[in-house]
């Protein structure tokens, strides 16, 4: 990571952080990358979650994890959790809250109540609001000092859905590690045990669709593309993690049956070494049938030097486009388009990765220039240090 500006606050300083689990996504992703700021300028960083995967990397950034069931939707659960977070704010001395999701986000605000302590949230994702109960559900996600989107597109969808002043929502977007999703630090080797690992035939190439595996990131609609292209020196991999929904992934496999694809398919489940997943890959799609409040893929993509297709809404539409106009630096396609990605796919193909080295490293220092870690973290520790100053 970058270095740092100076704490907009004084120290010690004690930031808790409440999330429903660690396992693999942006949201865990960039809770971690903020603890890890924190504590690598001298303040204290609690988690408080159900734990996950992402657990021993919190221990190694120096954070404390303290369980509580912050998933839980469950009302008395929820009460709870209004009582443990009272009490861990008071024997800790925290100073402030940052919140992440919406049931803890109740917890959090009664928590606020009793305590006096100020919290921020992020809007992590684009929450169904439609109906007035959803509405007042989702509201105490607006309920703190500030609320966080992590781009314009989400920030308009919270003015005009929740009807929130301009002036309460800061936009940061998601960074990511540009150390670490870096082509010149992949090694082949790590590239060569995935294609490997995957099973991956001699010479062909790879596509890959990274994200969890739930119906509304487009992995049904990405077999029928696979099926499409007609291209059996062609791989596909969905990475990401099922979190438990089985019979969508018998229904992946049933779908890659019917298609004629089983063959070309691969589902590894989660994939530890993303960079260099990228680093294998031809072109990385994003098929998100709902529109990403940021989305991960385009920019790792891009930091890799990997050809990349999104659909063409929410942050994709932003991040894969310059500020000032100009050539885009990915394909873009209408939402739920097959055959519009299929195309996109068939272009990218006869290009060369990443559309060629000049504008491969464009599309690099494009993320370098807005999506870092480092941007990130100093752009979240300056709004901490509004909302603490009173600001």
């Amino acid at each position: 990571m970058n270095p740092l500006p100076p704490l907009p606050f004084s120290l010690p300083f004690c930031l808790l952080q409440i999330i429903p689990s660690l396992d693999a996504g942006g949201a865990e992703r960039a809770c971690l990358d903020i603890a890890g700021a924190v504590r690598s300028m001298g303040g204290r960083a609690i988690v408080a979650s159900a734990g996950g995967r992402l657990a021993a990397e919190l221990a190694e950034l120096g954070g404390e994890l303290v369980y509580l069931p912050a998933a839980s939707k469950n009302p008395l659960v929820m009460l709870y959790n209004v009582f443990r977070l009272a009490c861990l704010i008071r024997s800790r001395k925290v100073d402030l809250m940052h919140v992440r999701s919406r049931a803890p986000a109740w917890s959090a605000w009664g928590a606020a109540c009793m305590t006096g302590t100020p919290f921020v949230t992020t809007f992590h994702g684009l929450y169904s609001a439609g109906n007035a109960f959803k509405r007042f559900y989702n509201g105490a996600m607006l309920s703190g000092a500030r609320v966080i989107a992590g781009s314009h597109f989400m920030a308009g969808h919270i003015r005009t859905t929740y009807h929130t002043p301009p002036e309460h929502i800061a936009v940061i977007p998601r960074g990511i590690d540009v150390a670490s999703f870096d082509p010149g630090v992949v090694s082949p080797w790590s590239i060569e045990a995935l294609r490997q690992q995957w099973q991956v035939p001699d010479g062909a190439e790879i596509v890959l669709l990274p994200a969890r595996l739930t119906r509304w990131k487009g992995q049904l609609m990405f077999i029928e593309a696979l099926a499409k292209l007609n291209r059996p020196d062609v791989t596909g991999v969905l990475c990401g993690d099922a979190q438990g929904r089985d019979d969508y992934v018998r229904e992946i496999r049933e779908a890659a049956r019917k298609w004629g694809v089983s063959a070309q398919l691969r589902i590894p489940g989660h994939v530890a070494d993303m960079p260099a997943a990228y680093g294998a890959a031809r072109i990385a799609v994003s098929a998100s049938l709902d529109a990403e409040a940021f989305g991960r893929v385009p920019v790792e993509a891009l930091t890799m030097g990997c050809s990349i297709i999104a659909a063409d809404h929410g942050g994709a539409s932003e991040t894969l486009r310059p500020e000032g106009g100009g050539s885009e630096f990915g394909a873009l396609f209408p939402p739920g388009d097959v055959d519009a990605l299929v195309s996109a796919l068939s272009r990218a193909l006869k290009e060369p990765r990443g559309g060629g080295p000049q504008r491969a490293a464009a599309g690099r220092a494009h993320v370098l220039t807005h999506y870092s870690t480092a941007a990130m973290c100093a752009r979240t520790l300056a709004l901490y240090g509004e909302v603490l100053s009173g600001k």
